[in-house]
């Protein structure tokens, strides 16, 4: 039934008023004009029953009912539905916010999870990267040390094969100056600069 129908039926509320007039009528005049003998009787046993305004009262309530209902019943009554009606939009808005809220915290729940794994992936690569420089940098030192000991080596065997070339000519020289003093001649000649180198040869002790 709609609010309409609830609010106002024009024929009934005539019915109603009509119906209740003739009965608070008929209540008036048997008040008035009928007595009855019970009524007497029960008033003598302190039990006061006046049947015609009884009747009379309930042709005035049938009257006043559709009164009421029109304009308190069924105001009472639509607004309860409207507070009912608006009380049941806001639980489903709050589930649909509940339900918004779920989804808001699983996505962001989501996307930290997502954005703490990629952090973890930077700083795995950022090590590797730490890793795979100080590795190369000590290839690199090992490499140049390796060089440098390598050519410290060279040096030294260069110096020391240039130092012995010269020590021997020293020698000889030396020899050879010796052994003219000794013999009063020019001892200066290939012939004896190669037996005195071939002397030295025989008698230098390997290193």
């Amino acid at each position: 039934m709609s609010n309409e129908q609830k609010k106002s039926n024009p024929a009934s509320v005539i019915i109603g008023i009509v119906v209740g007039a003739i009965i608070m009528v008929i209540g008036m005049y048997i008040a008035v004009n009928v007595k009855i003998g019970f009524q007497e009787s029960l008033a003598q046993q302190g039990i006061p029953l006046d049947l015609g305004r009884t009747i009379a009262t309930i042709g005035v309530f049938i009257i006043l009912f559709p009164v009421i209902k029109s304009f308190f019943l069924v105001p009472l009554a639509d607004a309860i539905n409207s507070r009912t009606t608006e009380l049941e939009k806001t639980f489903s808005e709050a589930e649909d916010l509940r339900a918004d809220m779920k989804t808001m915290q699983a996505d962001y729940e989501k996307r930290l999870a997502a954005t703490e794994a990629d952090a973890r992936e930077k700083i795995q690569a950022q090590i590797k990267e730490a890793q795979a420089l100080r590795q190369k940098l000590e290839a690199e030192a090992v490499g140049r040390a390796d060089e440098l000991v390598r050519r410290a080596r060279e040096e030294i065997e260069s110096d020391r094969t240039r130092l012995k070339v010269e020590l021997r000519t020293e020698v000889v020289n030396l020899t050879l100056s010796a052994t003219e003093k000794l013999l009063g001649e020019n001892m200066d000649s290939d012939k004896n600069r190669r037996l005195v180198e071939e002397f030295i040869n025989k008698v230098e002790v390997p290193t």
